[in-house]
């Protein structure tokens, strides 16, 4: 059983949208009754892609808040604090049972800014300015891109979805961000998830 059940208010802090369907999705999916908020800290102003990730809010039975951090094609770095005081902005000084991110290298190689994200999350917790009993890192690999990110067989959680869950997430996928059948995005929606769990001593 996963040990999401125990948590009522969980939040989901990602970079881009459609990384919550992606990584986390039949996740959410699974736990109706928790109380979801997804944060994405890019791609606010994008009219393609923010009206389809609200959508699949609807969709996940969560709510949503985009931020608009630069994701150009460059991916140059951002600077300073400027990834941890946009969270700190979108997600409120609420306290979760739960918090999801990204991995600290990503979920394939490489891009940058699930990186950024993920770090920000992990200092913004670990020095008690973002409040959750736990956190979850997305535990998936490409082998340096050799193959589609796959999830970590040891991880701390992994989780089989279920047939219906499996083809919902999906369908968010293709038929609400309209990705194509044979893109990497619907390759990488893969029927398992799986999380590095830490823990509040």
């Amino acid at each position: 059983m996963c040990p999401i059940t125990n948590f009522k208010d969980c939040a989901v802090i990602v970079a881009h949208p459609d990384d919550e369907t992606l990584w986390v999705g039949g996740t959410i999916l699974m736990h109706p009754d928790v109380r979801w908020t997804v944060i994405t800290i890019c791609r606010k102003s994008d009219t393609d892609r923010a009206p389809k990730f609200f959508q699949a809010m609807e969709n996940l039975g969560a709510t949503g808040v985009m931020g608009d951090l630069d994701d150009g094609p460059e991916q140059f770095p951002l600077v300073g604090r400027e990834v941890q005081d946009k969270i700190l902005e979108l997600l409120a000084p609420d306290r979760f049972d739960l918090i999801i991110t990204h991995g600290l290298w990503g979920e394939y190689t490489r891009h940058l800014r699930h990186e950024e994200t993920a770090k920000a999350v992990m200092t913004l917790w670990e020095s008690e300015k973002l409040f959750a009993k736990q956190v979850w890192r997305f535990a998936y690999e490409d082998g340096g891109g050799k193959y589609l990110p796959r999830p970590v067989k040891d991880a701390d959680i992994y989780v089989r979805l279920p047939d219906d869950i499996w083809r919902k997430k999906i369908k968010i996928i293709t038929e609400i961000y309209g990705f194509g059948n044979d893109s990497f995005e619907a390759e990488a929606a893969v029927r398992d998830e799986a999380f590095w769990r830490f823990k509040r001593n």
